[in-house]
């Protein structure tokens, strides 16, 4: 089974949980980036986080036969901010990088104005760079939150078909589906989606544009469930090729529309700018 996971937050896994996902046949990963639990005072710190994520951490997945790539963007929650939203303006020298697959994670958290203004200039921001877009539907009011994205990604110069709409469940993936949009689930231990009602909804809706990720972040998350979601639809009598769509194809394709994705990761070296996941070499 080989696994591209579209979303997941690395940064905050330990370097334990990529060898665990070698094992369990993940070859690559795309991590988004998002918030990181405590609030953000400056653009400044986004540049940094930007600069892990197109360095440190494709160097630290490749010690382990990883491929990573990254989206980048000013995250919904953050787009609130007035700190954080000059992040805007330096986004283009950004996302130009090779590394950088997708515009993500941008969308709605709380359905502001100021979100709307956010996901509008980043949309924006996609088409100019010839870039997809990682959308984040919101965890509460998620039938609205998706329908008022709709009508964003519609007045945009984004089409649909570039754009991936994460964090879906039963109530959202019918109006998602017929947007042409491509249609992202996240698997959690106890909140969003689980194994069980993922299977259920490939039974319902089919396998066509539809991507699987873990999601897993600093909270009670699983970077295996991918893994398991696989073992999940071979159980309910999903064929090896099926699994392989949903985990690797799917995937490939989407981030694909960037020119950019590359899933052999570089070969190994002992250290990132002087410092080595060793913590100071053998």
């Amino acid at each position: 089974m080989r696994i591209l996971d579209p979303h997941i937050h690395m940064s905050s896994r330990t370097t334990d949980d990529y060898r665990a996902m070698y094992d369990a046949g993940v070859r690559a990963v795309v991590e988004p980036s998002f918030w990181l639990g405590q609030p953000r005072t400056s653009p400044a710190s986004f540049l940094d986080y930007f600069d892990s994520l197109l360095g440190w951490e494709p160097f630290r997945a490749a010690q382990y036969g990883i491929a990573h790539h990254c989206t980048l963007a000013l995250n919904p929650k953050e787009a609130n901010d007035p700190r954080c939203t000059p992040v805007l303006d330096v986004l283009p020298r950004y996302l130009v990088k090779d590394n950088v697959v997708a515009v993500g994670e941008i969308g709605y958290d709380s359905m502001t104005p100021a979100e709307d203004t956010a996901l509008a200039a980043q949309l924006q921001l996609a088409a100019d760079h010839h870039l997809p877009a990682l959308v984040h539907t919101p965890h509460r009011d998620k039938l609205a939150g998706l329908r008022r994205t709709l009508d964003v990604v519609r007045e945009s110069a984004l089409t649909p078909d570039r754009v991936l709409l994460d964090h879906l469940n039963e109530t959202t993936v019918k109006e998602a589906a017929d947007s042409g949009a491509w249609l992202g689930f996240s698997i959690y231990p106890d909140t969003k989606m689980d194994e069980d009602r993922m299977v259920a909804v490939l039974k319902d809706h089919g396998l066509e544009r539809v991507l699987v990720n873990s999601a897993a972040d600093w909270g009670k998350s699983d970077p295996l469930k991918t893994r398991k979601v696989g073992e999940a639809m071979l159980a309910a009598g999903f064929s090896d090729d099926d699994v392989d769509r949903v985990l690797w194809r799917n995937p490939v394709a989407f981030y694909g529309l960037s020119g950019r994705l590359r899933l052999d990761p570089p070969s190994p070296d002992t250290s990132h700018q002087g410092n080595s996941i060793l913590r100071g070499g053998e």
